[in-house]
């Protein structure tokens, strides 16, 4: 193939810049009013509200931000959301986002119809009320009002937009199973903590024992994998008391949390 005639070469190049994305940014004054609305964007030092922000930036380009039910969703709001979905990235990563393409945000909590052929082959069809939820390779959902809730007590241990996240960034080794892409060494050495680990939980919750993790981690590794997520940033030194192997790895896999102690 003959190269293009010189002349042609600056309209090429034009046509080039005009083709690629521009790179994606986010207002300065809105960045920072949305890292004072949101305790756990607030205190990341300085380096890593910028990763986020260019992570968030990233988000906001390539993921549509869907709210239904009549929910109304300002600029500053999905800059929020963008932001909160970006937080268990800081490390992993933009590649974290790969494989789906839209947030879906209700209102509140939202119901979504199950179904399930027993081994007599009978079907059983129920409601399940949600606060989230992360479909394989579909969208994401998230109610508003529980993301409002956990901004507004964000120690609690909960945090419905990582969680949600985290079974995203699970599934992208291709199987949902509390266990994220890793290199080979550290993936035999989180599969064998945090399968000791979720089986000592079960015995607790299986038990009747109270737990100071919610006892929802204990339906499945999945869960139990995106609970400890939730902890990790908001409750870290709860995560650490009461599951120190588990805190360490999810320390090496999303960096400090913004909440670790000094």
């Amino acid at each position: 193939m003959a190269p293009a005639p010189a002349r042609d070469v600056p309209l090429i190049q034009s046509l080039l810049r005009r083709w690629r994305r521009k790179p994606p940014s986010v207002d300065e004054a809105l960045w920072q009013a949305t890292c004072q609305a949101c305790p756990w964007l607030h205190a990341l030092d300085a380096a890593r509200q910028q990763r986020l922000r260019a992570l968030a930036a990233y988000f906001l380009q390539r993921k549509a931000i869907t709210p239904v039910a009549g929910l109304q969703l300002d600029e500053g709001q999905r800059l929020l959301l963008a932001a909160l979905c970006c937080l268990p990235l800081l490390e992993f990563g933009q590649e974290g986002l790969h494989g789906w393409s839209e947030l879906v945000v209700y209102p509140e909590a939202f119901r979504v119809r199950r179904s399930h052929v027993d081994a007599a082959g009978v079907l059983h069809e129920w409601d399940d009320e949600l606060i989230g939820e992360a479909w394989d390779s579909g969208p994401l959902l998230l109610s508003w009002a529980d993301v409002q809730a956990d901004i507004a007590d964000p120690r609690s241990g909960f945090c419905v937009a990582v969680h949600e996240m985290a079974h995203k960034i699970d599934v992208l080794d291709g199987a949902l199973d509390g266990t994220p892409p890793l290199p080979r060494d550290w993936q035999r050495q989180w599969a064998r903590d945090f399968q000791h680990s979720y089986d000592a939980f079960c015995r607790q919750v299986d038990a009747g024992r109270d737990t100071a993790i919610d006892p929802y981690a204990a339906e499945a590794p999945e869960e139990f994998f995106a609970v400890a997520t939730e902890y990790h940033f908001s409750a870290p030194q709860l995560l650490q008391r009461e599951m120190p192997a588990v805190a360490a790895h999810l320390r090496r896999f999303y960096g400090p949390s913004p909440f670790a102690a000094p």
